[in-house]
């Protein structure tokens, strides 16, 4: 951070930092101050859920509709982005996981049912959410305290 103080550009540069935390309370003051936007980005909301969803699917063989990506989503209500990327992972193995090892060598991949809503109702019981409630308020008030004041992106 000393070093960035003294950092000498020429009249048309530009240095951009952009940097992520999920520790933003142990920012020490010196960090905060030289940090000018700081932005809270809350988790994903329910459309965004379906997107994640509907987007890591769309290379999986489902038989997902509207309604079930609907439900997944609201099912997985206080997921993270990163927690949706391992649900969707852990319902694709729904398929593989009731075949036999002969059944898995013998079968082509077409061959093998496509993910359904069930295999994620499956998967939602072994993937948690990953932030606590106790974590997202924290963040809320770092973010009242320190934050950009209504630069949330939602």
């Amino acid at each position: 951070m000393v070093k960035q103080d003294g950092a000498t550009t020429g009249e048309e540069d530009r240095i951009l930092v952009v940097g992520a935390t999920n520790r933003p309370q142990e920012l020490d003051e010196a960090a905060r101050r030289r940090l000018v936007k700081k932005l809270y980005v809350p988790l994903p909301e329910h459309k965004a859920r379906c997107q994640i969803v509907q987007r890591l699917m769309s290379t999986e063989r489902n038989n997902l509709t509207d309604i079930d990506v609907d439900e997944i989503a609201k099912l997985a209500e206080g997921y993270s982005g990163a927690d949706m990327k391992s649900l969707c992972q852990e319902a694709s193995m729904g398929p593989i996981r009731f075949l036999g090892f002969s059944q898995i060598q013998q079968l082509r991949p077409e061959e093998v049912r496509p993910v359904s809503v069930e295999d994620f109702k499956a998967a939602l019981t072994r993937v948690r959410a990953s932030v606590s409630s106790n974590d997202l308020s924290t963040y809320v008030m770092w973010d009242k305290q320190y934050g950009s004041g209504g630069t949330a992106i939602t």
